[in-house]
């Protein structure tokens, strides 16, 4: 599988990216075996990239992704971790379940914090669960109203840990565009997660944060490509962005699946291959929960989508040039 460097430093990711909030029960439970199959099946294919979060399951997806990885050579893979939220033991509430969409134990709380010292104690504690000695990427993970801190104190502290050579590349990760483009302007970041911004349904990111980061040398990792789930089937779901879809924009959806159709592609072909076609995008980080997901999306990402699918949606006002 092909790989790309992050930016200008040595990290290298999988044009696939493996994306393990599923494998921290995102909104259903799966066991540790089904779970472990998924990152074999990802292995199996050729994918490296494994991207991670303390807040997917409480720490549930760290802990299994690095038992998971415990057997494979450690240079031969990479992983991305985040930090903003601390993870704050709460056994009062440990009978219930977490609230932020993780079925799991809420035995834990997350406590936003974009200090240097939080920046170093979230990066010690991921690096416990993981079981790793390192990580190759840290992402500053959803600062959305956190700007301050995480320009003036969080974002210091991984320069300061990259230069260390303690991680290998550094980031930021948001479900928008704005506050990205203003990190790529103001810092020296060598990559950022976009989730859901550079779509078949959202170009939102394309006129402005896109250029600027092949301007400015930096990476882009397009999360969230499916938006969802309403592209992540033939014919359009009914969630977007996680609440149900307008109707005008399913509409739209219909009508995208109907020109991929007149070409012979999926609507989940197009899905993926759509914004792995821009100069700025490393990897594609596709989020899956078992072995079946994986192989699917590997299937999808591996199919030919012919050129011309692509002046036809936007001839048809569907997408942007």
């Amino acid at each position: 599988m092909r790989t790309q460097r992050l930016g200008r430093s040595p990290v290298e990711v999988t044009a696939l990216g493996f994306g393990a909030a599923g494998i921290g029960n995102l909104y259903q439970s799966v066991d540790d075996d089904t779970a472990r199959r998924a990152i074999d099946a990802a292995w199996q294919a050729g994918i490296r990239y494994f991207d991670t979060a303390p807040h997917y399951g409480l720490g549930l997806s760290e802990r299994r992704l690095g038992a998971a990885l415990a057997d494979r050579p450690r240079d031969e893979f990479t992983v991305s971790t985040k930090v903003g939220r601390l993870l704050v033991p709460a056994p009062g509430t440990a009978h219930l379940t977490d609230e932020a969409g993780f079925d799991v134990p809420a035995d834990h709380t997350r406590r936003w914090d974009f200090s240097a010292d939080g920046v170093r104690r979230s990066l010690e504690s991921s690096l416990d669960r993981l079981g790793l000695d390192r990580v190759d990427v840290v992402l500053l993970h959803d600062p959305d109203e956190h700007w301050r801190p995480a320009v003036e104190e969080a974002y210091p502290a991984l320069h300061e840990l990259r230069d260390e050579g303690v991680v290998g590349a550094i980031g930021v990760g948001m479900n928008q565009w704005r506050m990205l483009e203003r990190f790529v302007t103001e810092t020296d970041v060598d990559t950022v997660l976009l989730a859901g911004r550079y779509t078949l349904l959202d170009q939102s990111a394309a006129p402005s944060l896109l250029p600027r980061c092949r301007e400015r040398g930096v990476s882009v990792l397009a999360a969230g490509v499916f938006n969802s789930g309403v592209l992540a089937t033939d014919d359009p779901g009914r969630m977007y962005d996680y609440r149900p879809i307008p109707e005008a924009l399913y509409g739209r959806a219909t009508r995208i699946a109907e020109v991929c159709r007149s070409h012979g592609v999926t609507l989940p072909q197009a899905a993926l291959a759509f914004p792995a076609r821009h100069p700025a995008v490393a990897s594609l980080v596709v989020g899956a929960q078992t072995a079946a997901q994986v192989t699917r999306n590997v299937d999808l990402a591996a199919a030919r989508v012919p050129d011309a699918l692509w002046p036809d949606l936007a001839g048809a006002g569907l997408v942007q040039p």
